[in-house]
């Protein structure tokens, strides 16, 4: 089936394939109601068919998603989808042990402690809970890209060991790691656990487990009968005190291994500090009982028949049934030794059950924890009749918690751990945790909460006992930390169960940006500066003789002051006007008609003729640009060649008079470069 791009639980995208193992298939998927990724392991349809194994699947993976540890892989969930049923988890990134060892072969005695002392805390913390693992090995735990261990498939070894003959045969392969106990399908209980961590740490420092052969049958038995080689002879490089770590948590006999996480715990972080110390006691058993021949049938015969009949003195020692076990035996070539084997086997089985008997009674009568939280559709009881039940059994370690329930009536169990397991038991020393109901626990929301600091909100919401989910928001207008919304609404009635969502402010989604000088500097220099510390720059223009054309001359923010990026600020930059030169050419005598009077004759009584010559009138001529005078003078009517320049900048009118008397205007853009005016 090919489940890419498919959304299951109306929630959880799938995205691609990122694993497969022998029950499920993993998938990396995207949770679109809390928009994080996650992993999802969907169980194969072999699995699914089996109604017993998927009521165990369940239970032990709601009893593990309680796990909460920074090395155990988080449970988010567990469903069932159109026959798909499936985990929803932690997404690692990282590789699993095995594929490290795979590739790096031997790893270094300190790298290897350390994860070895990830992986017991982990144990540490299952084991105070009531979970044993029964699966631990290098495929079930991830080294994370920083080196941390996470360990993943908490509990779900149970409902596959008990399950089918199909279902078992998926994880044969785990037998390399199994203890002693559990390859021969006896009571395994935490020490299990560290059983297999010590062959972990065995193959992390060897490369190699300790136990192999051509099938999973063999290799069982090897770890029943056989004892393991010293690691160290593999590895010189391991300290003393680390080989011997790992020999006493791979002791055959659950007695003399380490008996909890916290004891291996304390020797990993011992080893540590003084590798080459050989403080870790190893207990070794006591056997009084000397080796023993086993006596074949005919041995047997004999020895009846003396009982029966003892020889008297001079008789043949030889009677007539000796006589015929030698002709049956000499008749039968293959009798003798098969009679041999027989007798062997037979002795090797008494001497286990007779093993398994010693141990099985000294442990404490084990029974059934029944059902008391209406797990599986059974009937929910009530706090004193569950009690009452367990007691009767013989269990005597029941603490209750209560807490508020909106499905669940007051007084009745919610929920029991350990939880319900059909045909399994436990010691009557197991610690046994009801969960009883509270009923509905109603409250009445603050009245006043938008507009709240949330720290006050959320005290306030502590002590109703409620749950609440905080979701940032920036905003312009409402400073950091108070709140803009809240749903159910301000005053709603609500029970312990509901989630309050409540959205507060992050502040404004712009920076604080501290406003630098920017006087004197050229214009372009100067909008780059305030540019890049993102503030909305605005440019005007003034003139300041005294100062240089372009350069900022002022500016509206001081520097030192703090602004919000996209803000706006104003700067002035100098702008000199454009000056030029304009040349005034008058020419007097045209632009007065003045014509040149001619020369006169008079005469005198004598007749004496005289000439004169008439006198040349002047004018004074004036020029004006804007109100500044650039020529005043008096000039012959004659003058046609009177000049005068002037250079400035803008628009202005220029005047040429003469007498005082206006005889030529015009308007002048000095912006427009030089120019030259002509008036005749």
């Amino acid at each position: 089936m090919n489940l890419i791009g498919k959304m299951l639980n109306n929630r959880y995208e799938v995205l691609e394939k990122i694993g497969n193992g022998g029950m499920a298939t993993v998938y990396k998927a995207k949770c679109h109601v809390l928009n994080r990724y996650v992993a999802i392991k969907i169980l194969k349809d072999e699995f699914t068919t089996d109604s017993d194994f998927i009521k165990k699947f369940n239970t032990e993976a709601q009893s593990a998603a309680r796990l909460t540890h920074p090395n155990i892989v988080q449970i988010y969930d567990v469903c069932n989808e159109d026959n798909l049923y499936y985990i929803v988890m932690e997404l690692i990134q990282g590789k699993t042990l095995k594929e490290i060892i795979t590739e790096d072969g031997i790893l270094s005695w300190k790298w290897s402690v350390n994860i070895a002392m990830q992986i017991a805390s982990a144990l540490e913390t299952a084991h105070k809970n009531n979970i044993i693992h029964r699966d631990i090995k290098p495929h079930n735990i991830i080294i994370t890209e920083d080196g941390i261990a996470k360990v993943t498939d908490f509990g779900i070894a149970k409902a596959v060991s008990n399950s089918t003959i199909t279902a078992f045969g998926t994880t044969i392969g785990s037998v390399h790691y199994f203890s002693p106990e559990h390859a021969r399908g006896g009571y395994t209980d935490a020490k299990s656990d560290l059983y297999s961590l010590g062959i972990v740490m065995y193959e992390m420092l060897t490369g190699k487990v300790p136990f192999d052969a051509d099938t999973p049958v063999s290799v069982a038995l090897k770890q029943v009968q056989e004892e393991p080689v010293d690691p160290m002879n593999y590895n010189p490089n391991i300290p003393i005190s680390v080989n011997r770590i790992i020999l006493k948590a791979m002791q055959k006999d659950p007695n003399f291994r380490y008996q909890n996480a916290t004891e291996m715990l304390k020797d990993l972080s011992l080893a540590l500090k003084k590798p080459d110390e050989d403080f870790v006691i190893l207990a070794t058993r006591s056997d009084d009982s000397p080796t023993q021949k086993v006596p074949t049938i005919y041995e047997l015969e004999m020895e009846k028949n003396n009982d029966r009949k003892a020889p008297k003195m001079g008789e043949n020692t030889t009677t007539k049934k000796e006589n015929k076990i030698k002709e049956f035996y000499s008749k039968h070539k293959w009798a003798k030794p098969a009679t041999i084997v027989l007798i062997s086997i037979l002795a090797f089985v008494i001497a286990m059950y007779s093993t398994i008997a010693i141990l099985n009674g000294s442990r404490p009568n084990q029974v059934e924890i029944p059902n008391v939280s209406g797990a599986q559709n059974a009937e929910r009881l009530k706090k004193d009749d569950a009690i009452s039940i367990l007691n009767n059994l013989g269990f005597k370690d029941i603490t209750v918690e209560e807490e508020y329930s909106e499905d669940v009536e007051e007084g009745y169990v919610i929920s029991q751990s350990p939880e319900y397991q059909e045909n399994y038991k436990f010691n009557l020393t197991q610690k046994i945790k009801l969960t009883v109901s509270k009923g509905q626990k109603i409250e009445n929301l603050p009245k006043k909460i938008i507009g709240r600091d949330i720290e006050d909100v959320k005290k306030e919401l502590d002590e109703l006992e409620l749950k609440y989910e905080i979701t940032e928001e920036t905003s312009e207008k409402v400073e950091k930390g108070i709140v803009l919304n809240v749903d159910p609404e301000e005053g709603e009635q609500v029970t312990a169960t509901t989630l309050i969502n409540l959205t507060v402010s992050s502040g404004s989604a712009y920076k604080d940006v501290v406003v630098p000088s920017v006087l004197n500097e050229p214009q372009e220099n100067a909008v780059n500066k305030l540019s890049e510390l993102k503030l909305i720059v605005n440019v005007s223009y003034e003139e300041d003789a005294s100062k240089s054309d372009g350069i900022v001359i002022s500016q509206s923010v001081p520097a030192g002051k703090t602004l919000k990026e996209g803000d706006t600020i104003e700067v002035v930059v100098n702008k000199q006007p454009t000056r030029s030169t304009l040349t005034v050419n008058v020419n007097l005598k045209s632009l007065m008609g003045y014509t040149e009077p001619t020369q006169t004759t008079s005469s005198t009584e004598d007749a004496n003729t005289t000439s004169t010559t008439p006198e040349i009138p002047t004018a004074t001529v004036r020029i004006e640009v804007g109100e500044d005078t650039i020529l005043n003078d008096n000039y012959l009517m004659t003058k046609t060649d009177i000049s005068a320049s002037y250079t400035t900048s803008g628009v202005k009118e220029v005047k040429v008079k003469v007498d005082g008397v206006t005889k030529y205007t015009q308007t002048v853009d000095f912006n427009k470069g030089s120019q030259t005016i002509n008036v005749k």
